[in-house]
Protein backbone atom coordinates (compact mmCIF):
# COMPACT_ATOMS: atom_id res chain seq x y z
CA UNK A 1 0.00 0.00 0.00
CA UNK A 2 1.17 3.54 -0.70
CA UNK A 3 2.44 5.60 2.19
CA UNK A 4 2.90 9.29 2.82
CA UNK A 5 6.64 8.95 2.38
CA UNK A 6 6.22 7.30 -0.99
CA UNK A 7 3.96 10.10 -2.20
CA UNK A 8 6.09 12.84 -0.61
CA UNK A 9 3.10 14.91 0.55
CA UNK A 10 3.53 18.65 0.83
CA UNK A 11 4.38 19.75 4.38
CA UNK A 12 2.34 22.47 6.01
CA UNK A 13 4.18 25.74 6.68
CA UNK A 14 3.16 29.14 8.02
CA UNK A 15 2.12 30.13 4.47
CA UNK A 16 -0.03 27.04 4.26
CA UNK A 17 2.27 24.75 2.35
CA UNK A 18 5.92 24.39 1.43
CA UNK A 19 6.18 25.88 -2.05
CA UNK A 20 9.07 23.63 -3.02
CA UNK A 21 7.45 20.34 -1.93
CA UNK A 22 10.31 18.29 -3.29
CA UNK A 23 9.64 19.40 -6.88
CA UNK A 24 12.71 21.09 -8.42
CA UNK A 25 12.55 23.89 -10.93
CA UNK A 26 11.41 27.49 -11.19
CA UNK A 27 8.39 29.11 -9.53
CA UNK A 28 5.83 30.77 -11.81
CA UNK A 29 3.25 33.21 -10.44
CA UNK A 30 -0.06 33.50 -12.35
CA UNK A 31 -0.22 37.20 -11.45
CA UNK A 32 3.10 37.79 -13.19
CA UNK A 33 1.61 36.12 -16.28
CA UNK A 34 -1.31 38.55 -16.27
CA UNK A 35 -4.05 36.87 -14.22
CA UNK A 36 -6.38 39.43 -12.63
CA UNK A 37 -8.21 37.51 -9.93
CA UNK A 38 -10.73 40.34 -9.68
CA UNK A 39 -13.91 38.23 -9.80
CA UNK A 40 -14.83 39.53 -13.27
CA UNK A 41 -12.06 38.71 -15.74
CA UNK A 42 -11.89 35.33 -17.47
CA UNK A 43 -8.42 34.17 -16.40
CA UNK A 44 -8.52 30.74 -18.07
CA UNK A 45 -6.11 31.39 -20.92
CA UNK A 46 -3.63 33.11 -18.63
CA UNK A 47 -3.75 30.14 -16.24
CA UNK A 48 -3.02 27.74 -19.08
CA UNK A 49 -0.14 29.91 -20.31
CA UNK A 50 1.24 29.91 -16.78
CA UNK A 51 0.92 26.11 -16.53
CA UNK A 52 2.67 25.72 -19.87
CA UNK A 53 5.47 27.99 -18.64
CA UNK A 54 6.30 25.48 -15.89
CA UNK A 55 9.04 23.24 -17.34
CA UNK A 56 8.16 19.62 -17.99
CA UNK A 57 11.21 18.74 -15.92
CA UNK A 58 9.57 20.24 -12.83
CA UNK A 59 8.39 23.47 -11.25
CA UNK A 60 5.73 25.24 -9.20
CA UNK A 61 2.80 27.40 -10.23
CA UNK A 62 1.79 29.86 -7.50
CA UNK A 63 -1.80 31.17 -7.33
CA UNK A 64 -1.98 34.11 -4.89
CA UNK A 65 -5.19 35.08 -3.12
CA UNK A 66 -7.91 36.34 -5.42
CA UNK A 67 -11.15 35.40 -7.17
CA UNK A 68 -10.22 33.87 -10.54
CA UNK A 69 -12.92 33.16 -13.12
CA UNK A 70 -12.43 29.98 -15.14
CA UNK A 71 -14.09 28.82 -18.37
CA UNK A 72 -14.72 25.17 -17.53
CA UNK A 73 -15.33 24.28 -21.16
CA UNK A 74 -11.62 24.97 -21.74
CA UNK A 75 -10.30 23.56 -18.43
CA UNK A 76 -6.92 24.10 -16.82
CA UNK A 77 -4.78 21.17 -17.96
CA UNK A 78 -1.86 20.31 -15.69
CA UNK A 79 1.19 18.42 -16.94
CA UNK A 80 3.72 16.11 -15.32
CA UNK A 81 6.20 17.14 -12.64
CA UNK A 82 4.47 20.21 -11.29
CA UNK A 83 3.02 21.64 -8.11
CA UNK A 84 -0.16 23.69 -8.50
CA UNK A 85 -0.08 25.71 -5.27
CA UNK A 86 -2.98 27.96 -4.32
CA UNK A 87 -3.04 30.39 -1.44
CA UNK A 88 -5.74 29.36 1.07
CA UNK A 89 -7.60 32.56 0.11
CA UNK A 90 -7.46 31.83 -3.65
CA UNK A 91 -10.70 30.81 -5.36
CA UNK A 92 -11.18 29.39 -8.85
CA UNK A 93 -14.84 29.98 -9.71
CA UNK A 94 -16.47 28.48 -12.80
CA UNK A 95 -18.15 30.73 -15.31
CA UNK A 96 -21.72 29.76 -16.18
CA UNK A 97 -22.08 27.26 -19.00
CA UNK A 98 -24.83 25.37 -20.79
CA UNK A 99 -22.75 22.24 -21.20
CA UNK A 100 -23.02 19.28 -18.85
CA UNK A 101 -19.54 18.01 -19.77
CA UNK A 102 -16.65 19.89 -18.18
CA UNK A 103 -13.60 19.62 -15.95
CA UNK A 104 -12.30 22.65 -14.07
CA UNK A 105 -8.84 21.14 -13.47
CA UNK A 106 -7.71 18.24 -15.62
CA UNK A 107 -4.86 15.82 -14.87
CA UNK A 108 -4.84 13.28 -17.73
CA UNK A 109 -1.91 10.99 -18.60
CA UNK A 110 0.38 12.91 -16.24
CA UNK A 111 2.87 11.92 -13.53
CA UNK A 112 4.02 13.55 -10.29
CA UNK A 113 1.39 16.28 -9.93
CA UNK A 114 0.34 17.99 -6.72
CA UNK A 115 -2.69 20.22 -6.31
CA UNK A 116 -2.57 22.03 -2.98
CA UNK A 117 -4.68 24.65 -1.22
CA UNK A 118 -7.40 27.05 -2.27
CA UNK A 119 -11.03 26.65 -3.29
CA UNK A 120 -12.72 25.39 -6.44
CA UNK A 121 -16.33 26.52 -6.91
CA UNK A 122 -18.41 25.00 -9.71
CA UNK A 123 -21.31 26.60 -11.53
CA UNK A 124 -24.29 24.43 -10.58
CA UNK A 125 -26.12 27.48 -9.20
CA UNK A 126 -25.61 29.27 -12.53
CA UNK A 127 -26.14 26.29 -14.84
CA UNK A 128 -28.70 26.97 -17.55
CA UNK A 129 -29.32 23.44 -18.85
CA UNK A 130 -32.48 21.60 -17.90
CA UNK A 131 -31.29 18.94 -15.42
CA UNK A 132 -33.84 16.45 -16.82
CA UNK A 133 -31.88 14.96 -19.72
CA UNK A 134 -32.72 12.17 -22.15
CA UNK A 135 -29.36 10.53 -21.41
CA UNK A 136 -28.60 10.95 -17.69
CA UNK A 137 -25.01 9.77 -18.22
CA UNK A 138 -24.38 12.87 -20.31
CA UNK A 139 -25.78 15.23 -17.72
CA UNK A 140 -23.53 14.51 -14.76
CA UNK A 141 -20.02 15.16 -16.04
CA UNK A 142 -19.19 18.57 -14.63
CA UNK A 143 -16.16 17.86 -12.41
CA UNK A 144 -14.03 20.07 -10.19
CA UNK A 145 -10.87 17.92 -10.50
CA UNK A 146 -10.56 15.10 -13.03
CA UNK A 147 -7.62 12.70 -12.59
CA UNK A 148 -7.39 10.03 -15.28
CA UNK A 149 -4.67 7.53 -16.18
CA UNK A 150 -2.16 9.46 -14.06
CA UNK A 151 0.47 8.41 -11.52
CA UNK A 152 1.76 9.83 -8.24
CA UNK A 153 -0.92 12.47 -7.73
CA UNK A 154 -1.63 14.43 -4.54
CA UNK A 155 -4.69 16.59 -3.86
CA UNK A 156 -4.32 18.25 -0.48
CA UNK A 157 -6.01 21.01 1.54
CA UNK A 158 -8.45 21.83 -1.26
CA UNK A 159 -12.11 22.83 -0.84
CA UNK A 160 -14.34 21.79 -3.79
CA UNK A 161 -18.01 22.72 -4.04
CA UNK A 162 -21.02 23.31 -6.29
CA UNK A 163 -19.94 21.20 -9.25
CA UNK A 164 -22.54 20.07 -11.77
CA UNK A 165 -21.27 16.48 -11.39
CA UNK A 166 -18.60 15.30 -8.94
CA UNK A 167 -16.24 17.32 -6.83
CA UNK A 168 -13.36 14.95 -7.66
CA UNK A 169 -13.15 12.08 -10.13
CA UNK A 170 -10.23 9.62 -10.16
CA UNK A 171 -10.06 6.86 -12.74
CA UNK A 172 -8.99 5.82 -16.22
CA UNK A 173 -9.15 7.72 -19.48
CA UNK A 174 -11.12 6.00 -22.21
CA UNK A 175 -14.84 6.66 -22.29
CA UNK A 176 -16.48 8.05 -25.37
CA UNK A 177 -17.16 11.23 -23.43
CA UNK A 178 -13.44 11.69 -22.79
CA UNK A 179 -12.60 11.64 -26.48
CA UNK A 180 -15.43 13.96 -27.34
CA UNK A 181 -14.30 16.36 -24.63
CA UNK A 182 -10.93 16.86 -26.31
CA UNK A 183 -9.90 15.23 -29.55
CA UNK A 184 -6.19 15.71 -28.83
CA UNK A 185 -6.45 12.71 -26.49
CA UNK A 186 -8.10 10.42 -29.06
CA UNK A 187 -4.92 8.42 -29.69
CA UNK A 188 -3.90 8.05 -26.03
CA UNK A 189 -4.06 4.57 -24.49
CA UNK A 190 -7.44 3.79 -22.99
CA UNK A 191 -8.55 2.17 -19.74
CA UNK A 192 -5.16 2.60 -18.07
CA UNK A 193 -5.85 2.97 -14.33
CA UNK A 194 -4.43 5.80 -12.28
CA UNK A 195 -1.81 4.74 -9.74
CA UNK A 196 -0.61 6.11 -6.38
CA UNK A 197 -3.15 8.81 -5.59
CA UNK A 198 -3.46 10.64 -2.27
CA UNK A 199 -6.52 12.71 -1.31
CA UNK A 200 -5.66 14.43 1.96
CA UNK A 201 -7.44 17.11 4.02
CA UNK A 202 -9.98 17.79 1.27
CA UNK A 203 -13.54 19.04 1.66
CA UNK A 204 -15.93 18.23 -1.18
CA UNK A 205 -19.44 19.53 -0.59
CA UNK A 206 -22.68 20.67 -2.25
CA UNK A 207 -21.90 18.89 -5.52
CA UNK A 208 -24.80 17.81 -7.68
CA UNK A 209 -23.79 14.17 -8.10
CA UNK A 210 -21.27 13.25 -5.41
CA UNK A 211 -18.21 14.28 -3.48
CA UNK A 212 -15.67 11.75 -4.77
CA UNK A 213 -15.99 9.11 -7.49
CA UNK A 214 -13.35 6.44 -7.88
CA UNK A 215 -12.98 4.55 -11.15
CA UNK A 216 -10.06 2.33 -12.23
CA UNK A 217 -7.15 3.06 -9.88
CA UNK A 218 -4.45 1.13 -8.07
CA UNK A 219 -3.02 2.22 -4.72
CA UNK A 220 -5.09 5.12 -3.49
CA UNK A 221 -5.45 6.72 -0.06
CA UNK A 222 -8.26 9.06 1.01
CA UNK A 223 -7.69 10.49 4.46
CA UNK A 224 -8.70 13.32 6.81
CA UNK A 225 -11.35 14.52 4.35
CA UNK A 226 -15.05 15.39 4.37
CA UNK A 227 -17.64 14.57 1.69
CA UNK A 228 -21.02 16.12 2.35
CA UNK A 229 -24.31 17.48 1.02
CA UNK A 230 -24.21 15.72 -2.36
CA UNK A 231 -27.56 15.99 -4.10
CA UNK A 232 -30.23 18.58 -4.83
CA UNK A 233 -29.23 22.20 -4.77
CA UNK A 234 -31.08 25.36 -3.83
CA UNK A 235 -34.67 25.86 -4.91
CA UNK A 236 -36.17 23.33 -7.31
CA UNK A 237 -32.85 22.12 -8.71
CA UNK A 238 -32.72 18.32 -8.87
CA UNK A 239 -29.62 16.16 -8.55
CA UNK A 240 -28.43 13.01 -10.29
CA UNK A 241 -27.74 9.57 -8.82
CA UNK A 242 -25.99 8.26 -6.82
CA UNK A 243 -25.69 11.47 -4.73
CA UNK A 244 -23.13 9.73 -2.51
CA UNK A 245 -20.28 11.04 -0.42
CA UNK A 246 -17.83 8.52 -1.93
CA UNK A 247 -18.70 6.14 -4.77
CA UNK A 248 -16.23 3.42 -5.85
CA UNK A 249 -17.65 2.31 -9.18
CA UNK A 250 -15.22 1.43 -12.01
CA UNK A 251 -17.96 -0.25 -14.08
CA UNK A 252 -16.59 -1.79 -17.27
CA UNK A 253 -13.51 0.41 -17.58
CA UNK A 254 -11.30 -1.74 -15.38
CA UNK A 255 -10.55 -2.52 -11.74
CA UNK A 256 -10.08 -0.67 -8.48
CA UNK A 257 -7.31 -2.27 -6.43
CA UNK A 258 -5.90 -1.41 -3.03
CA UNK A 259 -7.75 1.64 -1.69
CA UNK A 260 -7.67 2.95 1.89
CA UNK A 261 -10.27 5.39 3.21
CA UNK A 262 -9.41 6.55 6.72
CA UNK A 263 -10.40 9.27 9.18
CA UNK A 264 -12.96 10.71 6.79
CA UNK A 265 -16.46 12.11 7.32
CA UNK A 266 -19.34 11.32 4.96
CA UNK A 267 -22.41 13.23 6.09
CA UNK A 268 -25.69 14.81 4.96
CA UNK A 269 -25.56 13.33 1.47
CA UNK A 270 -28.87 12.82 -0.33
CA UNK A 271 -27.91 9.25 -1.24
CA UNK A 272 -25.49 6.89 0.47
CA UNK A 273 -22.57 7.96 2.63
CA UNK A 274 -20.23 5.53 0.85
CA UNK A 275 -20.90 2.81 -1.70
CA UNK A 276 -18.73 0.21 -3.41
CA UNK A 277 -19.68 -1.63 -6.61
CA UNK A 278 -18.10 -4.50 -8.56
CA UNK A 279 -14.67 -4.88 -10.15
CA UNK A 280 -13.11 -3.90 -6.82
CA UNK A 281 -10.38 -5.83 -5.02
CA UNK A 282 -8.99 -4.72 -1.68
CA UNK A 283 -10.61 -1.77 0.13
CA UNK A 284 -10.00 -0.75 3.74
CA UNK A 285 -12.37 1.71 5.39
CA UNK A 286 -11.45 2.54 8.96
CA UNK A 287 -11.93 5.24 11.60
CA UNK A 288 -14.53 7.07 9.51
CA UNK A 289 -17.78 8.79 10.51
CA UNK A 290 -20.71 8.03 8.21
CA UNK A 291 -23.72 9.80 9.61
CA UNK A 292 -26.92 11.72 8.86
CA UNK A 293 -27.10 10.67 5.22
CA UNK A 294 -30.58 10.66 3.72
CA UNK A 295 -30.08 7.16 2.25
CA UNK A 296 -27.92 4.30 3.50
CA UNK A 297 -24.74 4.71 5.46
CA UNK A 298 -22.45 2.18 3.75
CA UNK A 299 -23.24 -0.25 0.92
CA UNK A 300 -21.36 -2.88 -1.08
CA UNK A 301 -23.08 -4.06 -4.20
CA UNK A 302 -21.75 -6.35 -6.94
CA UNK A 303 -24.04 -6.27 -9.96
CA UNK A 304 -24.02 -8.77 -12.81
CA UNK A 305 -24.55 -6.09 -15.41
CA UNK A 306 -23.42 -7.33 -18.85
CA UNK A 307 -22.45 -3.86 -20.05
CA UNK A 308 -20.44 -3.01 -16.93
CA UNK A 309 -19.02 -6.56 -16.85
CA UNK A 310 -18.75 -6.45 -13.07
CA UNK A 311 -17.13 -9.66 -11.89
CA UNK A 312 -16.16 -9.36 -8.27
CA UNK A 313 -16.09 -7.33 -5.13
CA UNK A 314 -13.68 -8.93 -2.73
CA UNK A 315 -11.33 -8.09 0.10
CA UNK A 316 -13.18 -5.50 2.22
CA UNK A 317 -12.07 -4.40 5.66
CA UNK A 318 -14.59 -2.13 7.42
CA UNK A 319 -13.35 -1.41 10.93
CA UNK A 320 -13.69 1.11 13.77
CA UNK A 321 -16.23 3.27 11.95
CA UNK A 322 -19.23 5.18 13.33
CA UNK A 323 -22.28 4.60 11.12
CA UNK A 324 -25.12 6.46 12.80
CA UNK A 325 -28.41 8.27 12.16
CA UNK A 326 -28.66 7.39 8.46
CA UNK A 327 -32.17 7.48 7.05
CA UNK A 328 -32.12 3.96 5.63
CA UNK A 329 -30.27 0.92 6.91
CA UNK A 330 -26.83 1.69 8.29
CA UNK A 331 -24.69 -0.88 6.50
CA UNK A 332 -25.74 -3.30 3.76
CA UNK A 333 -23.52 -6.00 2.26
CA UNK A 334 -25.19 -7.01 -1.01
CA UNK A 335 -24.73 -9.14 -4.11
CA UNK A 336 -21.74 -11.45 -4.33
CA UNK A 337 -19.49 -9.51 -2.00
CA UNK A 338 -16.74 -11.91 -0.91
CA UNK A 339 -14.24 -11.93 1.93
CA UNK A 340 -15.37 -8.99 4.07
CA UNK A 341 -14.53 -8.15 7.68
CA UNK A 342 -16.73 -5.78 9.69
CA UNK A 343 -15.24 -5.27 13.14
CA UNK A 344 -15.39 -2.80 16.04
CA UNK A 345 -17.91 -0.54 14.32
CA UNK A 346 -20.67 1.45 16.01
CA UNK A 347 -23.83 0.94 13.96
CA UNK A 348 -26.60 2.81 15.74
CA UNK A 349 -29.77 4.81 15.17
CA UNK A 350 -30.10 3.97 11.48
CA UNK A 351 -33.17 3.13 9.43
CA UNK A 352 -35.46 5.74 10.94
CA UNK A 353 -36.74 7.00 7.58
CA UNK A 354 -38.28 3.71 6.52
CA UNK A 355 -36.91 0.20 7.11
CA UNK A 356 -37.26 -2.89 4.99
CA UNK A 357 -40.74 -4.40 5.35
CA UNK A 358 -42.13 -7.90 4.79
CA UNK A 359 -42.26 -8.59 1.06
CA UNK A 360 -39.63 -6.03 0.07
CA UNK A 361 -37.03 -7.22 -2.39
CA UNK A 362 -33.36 -6.61 -1.53
CA UNK A 363 -33.06 -3.80 -4.08
CA UNK A 364 -36.49 -2.16 -3.75
CA UNK A 365 -35.15 0.66 -1.62
CA UNK A 366 -31.76 1.04 -3.29
CA UNK A 367 -30.86 4.63 -2.45
CA UNK A 368 -29.14 5.39 -5.74
CA UNK A 369 -32.31 4.71 -7.74
CA UNK A 370 -34.53 7.13 -5.87
CA UNK A 371 -36.22 9.88 -7.78
CA UNK A 372 -38.43 12.47 -6.20
CA UNK A 373 -39.93 11.09 -3.00
CA UNK A 374 -43.33 11.88 -1.59
CA UNK A 375 -43.67 13.13 1.99
CA UNK A 376 -45.04 9.73 2.99
CA UNK A 377 -42.13 7.90 1.36
CA UNK A 378 -39.55 9.82 3.30
CA UNK A 379 -41.22 9.04 6.60
CA UNK A 380 -43.02 12.31 7.27
CA UNK A 381 -46.47 11.23 8.43
CA UNK A 382 -49.06 13.67 9.72
CA UNK A 383 -46.42 16.37 9.96
CA UNK A 384 -44.15 14.29 12.20
CA UNK A 385 -40.48 14.37 11.21
CA UNK A 386 -38.39 11.17 11.29
CA UNK A 387 -36.68 10.70 14.64
CA UNK A 388 -33.34 8.84 14.76
CA UNK A 389 -33.92 8.13 18.44
CA UNK A 390 -36.95 6.05 17.47
CA UNK A 391 -35.16 3.99 14.84
CA UNK A 392 -36.82 0.70 14.00
CA UNK A 393 -34.69 -0.18 10.99
CA UNK A 394 -31.71 -2.48 10.86
CA UNK A 395 -28.21 -1.20 11.45
CA UNK A 396 -26.69 -4.05 9.45
CA UNK A 397 -28.10 -6.22 6.67
CA UNK A 398 -26.16 -9.00 4.95
CA UNK A 399 -27.63 -10.66 1.87
CA UNK A 400 -27.48 -14.45 1.72
CA UNK A 401 -25.65 -14.35 -1.64
CA UNK A 402 -22.51 -12.96 0.01
CA UNK A 403 -19.64 -15.22 1.09
CA UNK A 404 -16.98 -15.13 3.81
CA UNK A 405 -18.45 -12.18 5.68
CA UNK A 406 -17.01 -11.99 9.19
CA UNK A 407 -18.52 -9.84 11.95
CA UNK A 408 -16.69 -9.06 15.18
CA UNK A 409 -17.40 -6.79 18.14
CA UNK A 410 -19.80 -4.43 16.41
CA UNK A 411 -22.31 -2.38 18.40
CA UNK A 412 -25.93 -2.18 17.20
CA UNK A 413 -29.09 -0.35 18.16
CA UNK A 414 -31.36 -3.07 16.81
CA UNK A 415 -30.33 -6.71 16.80
CA UNK A 416 -32.56 -9.75 16.54
CA UNK A 417 -30.46 -11.91 18.83
CA UNK A 418 -28.22 -10.10 21.34
CA UNK A 419 -26.21 -13.30 21.81
CA UNK A 420 -25.15 -13.40 18.16
CA UNK A 421 -22.69 -11.14 16.35
CA UNK A 422 -24.97 -10.49 13.42
CA UNK A 423 -27.39 -7.89 12.16
CA UNK A 424 -30.81 -8.41 10.66
CA UNK A 425 -30.83 -10.58 7.52
CA UNK A 426 -32.04 -8.74 4.49
CA UNK A 427 -35.74 -8.60 3.73
CA UNK A 428 -36.83 -10.02 7.07
CA UNK A 429 -39.64 -8.32 9.02
CA UNK A 430 -38.48 -5.87 11.65
CA UNK A 431 -40.22 -6.74 14.90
Amino acid sequence: MISYSQLNPIPVSSFGHDSQAGIPGPIINVRDMGAKGDGRTDDTEVFQLAVDAVPLTGGTLIVPRGDYRIDVEQSITLHSNMLFLMDPAATLAALATNTSLYRMIRVWHANNVRIVGGRLVGERRLHVTDPVHTDPGQNEQGFGISIQSSNNIVVSDVHVSDCWGDGIWVGAFGSERDERFNQEYADFPKHVPSNNVLINRVTSTQNRRQGLSIGPVENMMVTNSTFSFSGPGPGPQEATDPMAGIDIEPQGQGYVRNVVVSHCIMTRNRGTGMEIHGNVVGVSVHDCTICDNFGYGFVTHEESNPWWREKELTGLSFTSNNVTRNGLEGTIILGKTNCALLADNILAGNGFRYPFKPGDGPYDEWATSHGALSPTAIGILDGVEPDPDKSTGADLLVQNTTTNVRLRNNTYTNKRDPDEEFGDPIGYPID
